[in-house]
C-alpha cells in the first residue's frame, strides 16, 4: 500500500501554496529544456489522428501555484510548433488523495488556455486509462517513495539508521535500501505511464538533487538537539525516516532501460544559479522545507515536538546561508525528457 505525504494544505502562513518559492526556481530553471524538448523532439501529428485534443498530466500537482505556471508552458509550448493546427488542450492535475485539490482548484488561473480536472491517486500505479496521454510531466515529486525501505527500522540490520532521519551522511547500507525502493517504485511507475501513454508521447522529469539532501539533514540535526536536552526519546527518532531518494542520472538510466518502453531523448544534471542565498533566503528554503515535511513530523513525533523541530531549524538560517554561499549559491536538479516507443 502506497503511504501518501501531502504538502501542507489550505492558504495559511506555513501552506506549501505559499512557501514554493525554491521549486519555482526549479521550474523556471528547465523552462528552456522544456521548450527544447517538445519544439525538437514532440510530434502531435503522428499522435492526433481521429481528435484534437491534447491531453496532459500533471504527476505530483500539489497545491499550486508553480503547477499552473508548469503547465501554461507546456500549452504555450505545443500552441507555438502547431500554431497551423486548432488544438484543444485538457490538463489533469494529479495527486495524493490526500492533496488539498480544494485549494488548488480555487486558485486555477482565469486566463487558463486548457481544461482542467483533478484525479486523486497515487502515480506508483494506473491512473488513466491505456494511451489516453500525450504528455506528463513531473517537478519535484518524482524522489517521494511509496514507502520507507523497512530494513531502515530494524536494529539488528546493518541499515538501521540510528540517529539519522535521511541517507545523506549514513552507511553504504542504508543508502542502497533507498535505491532498491526507488528502483522498485520506479518499475511500477513506468509501467503504468508505458500503458497511459500514446506511442510518441513524451515524459519530463525534474528533480532536485544533492542540495536538498544536505537542508534536510538540518531538520535531523534539530531532532538529535531535542534528544540530547532529554525532551525526545531517541528512539522515535531511530524510528523516523524521510521517504524521499533523489536520483542521479545514472539512477534514472537504469530503470528507464530496465522498463525498456521509453527512449531518452534528453537527461542533464544542471546548476542553476539560485537566488536564494542570504540568511533571509536561508529562512524562506527552511518556511518551504517545513510546509512539505511538516505533515510527516506530526504524524511520528505529534504537533508539539514537529512545531519546535520547525522552529528550531529556522534558528539554524544563519547557518544554512553560510553552507548556500559555501555552495556558490547554486542549487542541483535533475532533468530528463523520455519519448514512448
Amino acid at each position: 500500500m502506497t503511504t501518501s505525504f501531502p504538502m501542507n494544505d489550505g492558504n495559511s502562513a506555513y501552506s506549501y501554496f505559499n512557501n514554493s518559492q525554491p521549486q519555482k526556481e526549479l521550474i523556471d530553471a528547465s523552462k528552456d529544456m522544456v521548450r527544447d524538448a517538445i519544439i525538437e523532439k514532440l510530434d502531435v501529428e503522428v499522435m492526433l489522428s481521429s481528435s484534437h485534443t491534447f491531453r496532459i498530466i500533471e504527476l505530483g500537482c500539489s497545491i499550486g501555484p508553480n503547477t499552473f505556471h508548469a503547465m501554461q508552458r507546456v500549452v504555450d509550448v505545443v500552441k507555438e510548433k502547431y500554431h497551423n493546427i486548432i488544438l484543444e488542450f485538457q490538463v489533469f492535475f494529479s495527486d495524493h488523495v490526500e492533496n488539498d485539490f480544494n485549494t488548488l482548484f480555487r486558485s486555477l488561473p482565469i486566463d487558463r488556455s486548457y481544461y482542467a480536472s483533478g484525479v486523486p491517486g497515487s502515480f506508483h500505479g494506473r491512473l488513466f486509462p491505456t494511451r489516453s496521454i500525450h504528455f506528463a510531466h513531473s517537478s519535484c515529486a518524482i524522489h517521494w517513495l511509496s514507502k520507507i525501505p523497512k530494513e531502515l527500522l530494524d536494529e539488528k540490520s546493518p541499515t538501521w539508521n540510528k540517529g539519522l532521519i535521511h541517507y545523506g551522511t549514513s552507511n553504504i547500507d542504508v543508502v542502497n535500501a533507498y535505491i532498491a525502493q526507488f528502483e522498485k517504485d520506479m518499475e511500477i511507475f513506468f509501467n503504468a505511464r508505458a500503458e497511459e501513454i500514446v506511442p510518441g508521447g513524451m515524459m519530463v522529469f525534474i528533480s532536485p538533487f544533492s542540495s536538498y539532501i544536505r537542508l534536510v539533514e538540518f531538520f535531523g540535526s534539530s531532532l538529535m538537539d531535542l534528544v540530547n536536552e532529554g525532551k525526545l526519546d531517541e528512539s522515535l527518532v531511530d524510528s523516523f525516516n524521510l521517504p524521499m531518494y533523489f536520483p542521479s542520472p545514472q539512477d534514472m538510466t537504469k530503470v528507464v532501460e530496465k522498463n525498456g518502453c521509453f527512449s531518452i531523448e534528453f537527461m542533464e544534471l544542471a546548476y542553476p544559479k539560485s537566488k536564494l542565498v542570504d540568511e533571509i533566503d536561508a529562512k524562506t528554503f527552511i518556511i518551504s522545507l517545513r510546509a512539505v515535511l511538516e505533515g510527516l513530523l506530526i504524524n511520528h513525533f505529534g504537533s508539539k515536538i514537529a512545531e519546535e523541530v520547525c522552529a528550531r531549524t529556522l534558528l539554524k538560517s544563519e547557518e544554512i546561508s553560510t553552507w548556500m554561499k559555501a555552495n556558490g549559491g547554486k542549487s542541483c536538479q535533475l532533468f530528463v525528457a523520455l519519448k514512448r516507443k
